[in-house]
């Protein structure tokens, strides 16, 4: 877990700084010249690698400076390969925002989410009770594959002739994804999933998800849906979290597949998706308020 006072940012996606346990050791710095946590800032130094809305909207900020190569930054809208490579080798200033939790991975790996899922569902039990717990039903039966097969199999075979899918917890845009009916069926991927007996060994089989497929889901005029809704987290303790209203449909709430997205997509596909997400990364930028505007008595509430 990262300290309390770490504070996160982006849609679906969090920002932290440098433990203070880094702060005395050679670690390249950020923001070290711009003194202290929420001091008012004229202007920003800016960095992303996305050439997308999120470039159009930071360089069209009053007083942001867009930063490249190695120069220093206030502000970084990184991706996750660069939070693996670097965090823990790189000192950021209180004031610093980058727009990823260290440990995102505890909710956006399929794996990782359902272990938490079902680790809330059992604290709520013991704290509130198991009615209340039963009220934690939003997501349908699942197993981490292979290491649960075991307990699979047995609620497998207590439903024969239902559907059940499996996807890998670390990829996306639907690749690896099939539907089942048949142990047979798992037994051929646990076959296709190994090498041959010589490298079998050195070259570790990748873990699925394994759950019960929703037959009869929600539709709209006859067809299933995503429902991409966008959250903007400013601390893992007391802050509050941010939800994006724009363009989210009312409808009947049933069991529903819960994915989150470690780095949404911020390429527009129509002009209406470009306004959506525009408007989308302004408000993010307002509440994060690197400008320290929550200062001024004249400045707006976000």
């Amino acid at each position: 877990m990262v300290p309390s006072r770490e504070a996160l940012l982006g849609p679906g996606t969090t920002a932290i700084r440098c433990p203070k346990k880094l702060q005395n050791q050679n670690y390249k710095g950020h923001g070290l010249s711009k003194g202290k946590e929420r001091e008012q800032r004229a202007s920003i130094r800016f960095k992303t690698t996305l050439m997308n809305t999120l470039m159009d909207v930071l360089r069209h900020r009053p007083g942001w400076v867009e930063v490249k190569d190695e120069g220093e930054w206030d502000f970084y809208w990184c991706d996750v390969s660069w939070l693996r490579e670097n965090f823990d080798h790189t000192y950021m200033d209180e004031h610093v925002r980058i727009s990823h939790f260290r440990n995102h991975y505890e909710l956006t790996r399929k794996n990782y989410m359902v272990k938490n899922l079902k680790r809330f569902r059992k604290q709520l039990e013991r704290e509130a009770g198991k009615l209340e717990a039963a009220k934690c039903d939003f997501f349908p039966k699942t197993f981490e594959m292979p290491c649960e097969y075991h307990l699979f199999v047995e609620e497998f075979r207590k439903n024969p002739g239902i559907t059940w899918i499996m996807k890998p917890v670390a990829r996306s845009q639907g690749k690896g994804i099939f539907l089942f009916r048949r142990l047979k069926d798992i037994v051929d991927w646990r076959k296709d999933t190994r090498s041959s007996d010589d490298q079998k060994d050195d070259i570790p089989v990748e873990n699925y998800v394994a759950q019960r497929y929703i037959e009869n889901p929600y539709l709209i005029g006859g067809r299933k849906f995503d429902l991409r809704v966008y959250v903007l987290v400013m601390s893992m303790f007391t802050s509050p979290t941010w939800l994006c209203k724009k363009h989210l449909p009312t409808t009947t709430q049933r069991r529903w597949l819960l994915e989150v997205n470690a780095s949404p997509s911020l390429t527009a596909s129509s002009q209406e998706d470009y306004e959506l997400k525009t408007c989308l990364l302004e408000d993010t930028l307002h509440v994060v308020d690197m400008e320290a505007r929550s200062l001024r008595a004249d400045s707006p509430c976000w």
